[in-house]
C-alpha cells in the first residue's frame, strides 16, 4: 500500500492518522461524557484520574490534528465519488472543516481552562505544557461550558460523518468508505 495518498485512495499515512484520531476522539468523548457526569464532592480518585487521562490523551490529539493539517496540504486528496451530488460535496467538505476546527479547539479550550484553573498540563508525561493564561476563577467557569458543548459538537458530527460512510458502503454501495480502509491492492 503506497504511504502518499492518489486521486483514488488514501495513503497508509493518511488512513492510519485517520483511524488512530478517531478512536481516541470516540474515546475522549466517550470519558468527557461519563466524567462530566461524576459528583463534583470533595477528593474524588475516579474523577481526578479520567481528567488527567483526558486531558493527555486531548494533548495527543492537539499534537496529532496538526500533524494531520500538515499532511493534508503535503498530499493530494482523492476525488470525492462522481455520482455523488453537489450539494452532498459540499456539506462533506464542511463536516471535514468542522471536524478539523473541533481538533484545534476542544484541546486548546481544555488546556486554557486547566490554566485558568491553575492546573499544569502534562503531554504524556513527558513535559508540562506553559499556561496560556493566567489562574482566573471567571474565566475557567465560562470556559468549562463552552468546552463541553464543543464536545457535543464533535459528538454529533462524529455520528453524522459515520452515518454518511456506512450509508455510501451499505447502501450507495460506493467506494467513498474503502478510500479510507487499508488494501493491499493500492
Amino acid at each position: 500500500m503506497r504511504i502518499l495518498n492518489s486521486d483514488q485512495r488514501y495513503g497508509v499515512a493518511a488512513i492510519s492518522l485517520h483511524w488512530l484520531m478517531a478512536t481516541l476522539i470516540v474515546a475522549l468523548v466517550v470519558i468527557g461524557i461519563y466524567m462530566v457526569r461524576l459528583p463534583d464532592v470533595g477528593f474524588n480518585v475516579k474523577k481526578i484520574t479520567l481528567i488527567l487521562v483526558h486531558k493527555e490523551i486531548g494533548v495527543l490529539v492537539l499534537a496529532l490534528a496538526i500533524a494531520r493539517l500538515i499532511w493534508r496540504q503535503l498530499n493530494s486528496l482523492p476525488r470525492l465519488i462522481e455520482t455523488i451530488p453537489e450539494w452532498q460535496k459540499v456539506i462533506a467538505i464542511l463536516v471535514h472543516l468542522c471536524f478539523y476546527a473541533l481538533m484545534i479547539a476542544l484541546p486548546v479550550t481544555g488546556w486554557v481552562m486547566s490554566s485558568a484553573a491553575g492546573i499544569p498540563v502534562s503531554f504524556l508525561g513527558l513535559f508540562t505544557l506553559p499556561d496560556f493564561v493566567p489562574h482566573d476563577d471567571i474565566l475557567f467557569g465560562w470556559l468549562g461550558p463552552l468546552h463541553n458543548w464543543l464536545g457535543y459538537a464533535m459528538a454529533g458530527f462524529i455520528c453524522l460523518h459515520a452515518g454518511a460512510a456506512l450509508r455510501h458502503h451499505l447502501l450507495l454501495r460506493d467506494e467513498t468508505l474503502r478510500k479510507m480502509l487499508w488494501s493491499s491492492d493500492s
